[in-house]
């Protein structure tokens, strides 16, 4: 933070103040010098021609007179109308100006503003913006013509700033993933895959000119201009988001956007409502590329909870896994390989999450279950009662579960932490719970914190995204949770996961950069192995992660712990018989 004792302006806003009205003396005049009446004619001073010379004020020494000579000059040889409208804004950006020179210039405005767009350059419309914010007639005049005249003094402010960097003004700065430093006044930087600031700030004043007919043809044309102009921020952050758009696509990556589409209910077909516990059907689908003890484990745990199917997509052929798991007859593998993708509608996706979401989208269209939890290998759905009567219970709208997360404690295989949010606790409690990290992670969480979703099977039209169900684009709003249901993620059971998985994750998975973030978990992360290697992350990994019992008591005192034994060796020899060792 810059020393408060030594200001920007030496002398503060005293200073800044003198030096500002210092600029603002009215003019003064000798004998028959002035602006012309408020009824002048207007139509014959857009026949008369300027004469350069001002021949008018000839030897004055008045200030009218030098500020007349000046525009004069500029204006030479062109309609006298547009030499008034120059006198008019100068009179009306000193302090004092004659009575009817605002009237007047408002006049100009509402009479013959397309005459005056036409032949003034965008120097002199924003000046005109600017007067309008001092001596508009109507609120609207004011409040847009000052919005107009800060936006565009601070655009020549920094434009000028920016001549210096060497880059030419329609030249935009190279996209890369860099550290952002702090900027001033605390302010979060702009968010540059998907930040709405620039078409907020624009857009709200096209919207505000709309209201005001005076005021709106100028508002509009300077707004016109300025997305035009191609020497702009405006232009140059699009060009460096769509430089940021291409290098993900070319990494197989679908940007994070800021802002999801809004949600809608998502109709629910009477024909697919499954009333009888006894008889309803659920099951899971799956895109999973991991070892045969993790598949295992996974599915021996729905497949004890109740589930009556589990359709298992293996990612990469292995041969091992699908002899393994197809000798169950609740199980249905697929091996994903070169053949099955040449049967698909689209070709294989470089994106894991792409592929995840095809998978359990066509797989929900064919299914013959009621309900079907799109998770994946390392999720494990854990609930105190099983789930059939709760899904026969539901009501005959509710398109889809949510499933909320819990992740869980690295090191143990039955302590899971919940987000403040879920357990009813204040944000704050974070920094309570992680001393030095709590204040930069989402929940609290290194995983996602949007959870996953039961989807009811049927419904025309519709697909599954990663963590919702959705029809034209549109998440369900008609969605529950059911009490005592949540996912129990294993995201990083233990360092070496954690450690192995660390690359892929900050640049394709969970942990990359998301819009809305400006120092996220990524930033932290390639700060600590920076500043301090692998001792860094695995300081972290301590705090945030590890079921140490600092943790649990955290957790546990502030309602965050749930207990839920997972006992992934005794359900596997329940349900196969055997513990799979590779």
């Amino acid at each position: 933070m810059s020393d408060a004792s030594a200001p920007t302006y030496p002398g503060g806003f005293a200073a800044i103040l003198t030096q500002m009205e210092g600029r603002r003396d009215p003019f003064t005049y000798e004998d028959g010098e002035g602006l012309p009446p408020l009824d002048v004619d207007l139509a014959a001073l857009k026949q008369a021609r300027v004469d350069g010379r001002a021949l008018e004020v000839d030897g004055s020494k008045s200030t009218y007179a030098r500020k007349l000579r000046e525009l004069s000059d500029e204006f030479d040889g062109m309609p006298a109308l547009l030499l008034l409208h120059g006198l008019l804004v100068a009179h009306l950006r000193r302090r004092t100006a004659p009575d009817h020179a605002a009237p007047l210039f408002l006049r100009l405005w509402a009479e013959e503003s397309d005459w005056l767009m036409q032949r003034l350059d965008a120097r002199w419309l924003v000046s005109a913006a600017t007067t309008f914010g001092d001596h508009g007639a109507t609120e609207t005049q004011r409040r847009l013509g000052q919005s107009l005249s800060v936006m565009f003094g601070m655009m020549k402010l920094y434009e000028t700033e920016r001549i210096h960097s060497g880059a030419d003004p329609a030249q935009p700065f190279e996209w890369s993933r860099r550290k952002v430093p702090p900027l001033a006044m605390q302010m979060d930087a702009y968010a540059l895959g998907a930040g709405g600031l620039d078409v907020n700030m624009l857009g709200r004043l096209w919207q505000d000119a709309g209201s005001d007919a005076v005021i709106a043809p100028l508002a509009r044309r300077l707004l016109d201009l300025l997305i035009a102009d191609d020497r702009t921020i405006f232009r140059r952050l699009r060009m460096m988001r769509q430089q940021r758009e291409k290098a993900q696509k070319a990494e197989g990556i679908r940007p994070k956007r800021g802002h999801a589409a809004p949600s809608a209910h998502i109709p629910v077909p009477a024909k697919v409502v499954a009333r009888d516990p006894a008889t309803l059907r659920w099951g899971t689908v799956s895109l999973i590329k991991a070892p045969l003890p993790r598949i295992a484990a996974f599915a021996a745990h729905h497949l004890e909870m109740g589930a009556h199917r589990l359709h298992i997509h293996l990612d990469d052929p292995h041969p091992e896994a699908a002899a393994f798991l197809s000798r169950h007859p609740a199980i249905e593998v697929t091996i994903c390989d070169a053949a099955w993708w040449a049967g698909q509608k689209k070709p294989r996706m470089k994106a894991h999450q792409l592929r995840q979401a095809w998978v359990a989208t066509q797989t929900y269209h064919r299914t013959d279950l009621d309900f079907l939890a799109h998770v994946d290998v390392d999720e494990f759905i854990l609930a105190d009662a099983p789930l059939s009567p709760a899904l026969a219970a539901l009501p005959a709208d509710i398109a889809a579960v949510h499933l909320p997360p819990a992740e869980l404690l690295a090191g143990t295989t039955d302590r899971f932490k919940l987000t403040p949010r879920h357990a009813g606790q204040e944000k704050a409690v974070l920094e309570d719970i992680y001393p030095n990290f709590g204040g930069h992670l989402r929940g609290g969480f290194i995983s996602h914190r949007e959870g996953k979703m039961i989807a009811r099977c049927g419904i025309p039209g519709v697909r599954f995204g990663l963590h919702a169900l959705l029809l034209n684009g549109h998440p369900a709003s008609n969605r529950m949770t059911l009490p005592d249901v949540i996912l129990g993620h294993a995201h990083a059971p233990d360092w070496e996961t954690f450690q192995s998985h660390l690359a892929f994750r900050m640049t394709q998975g969970s942990y990359r950069k998301t819009d809305e973030e400006v120092l996220g978990l990524r930033d932290i992360l390639d700060l600590l192995h920076e500043e301090d290697g692998e001792e860094g992350l695995r300081s972290f990994f301590t705090e945030v992660c590890e079921g140490n019992d600092r943790l649990t008591r955290a957790l546990e005192a502030h309602g965050m712990l749930v207990r839920a034994p997972l006992e992934p060796d005794r359900k596997m020899m329940r349900i196969f018989g055997a513990i799979p060792k590779v």
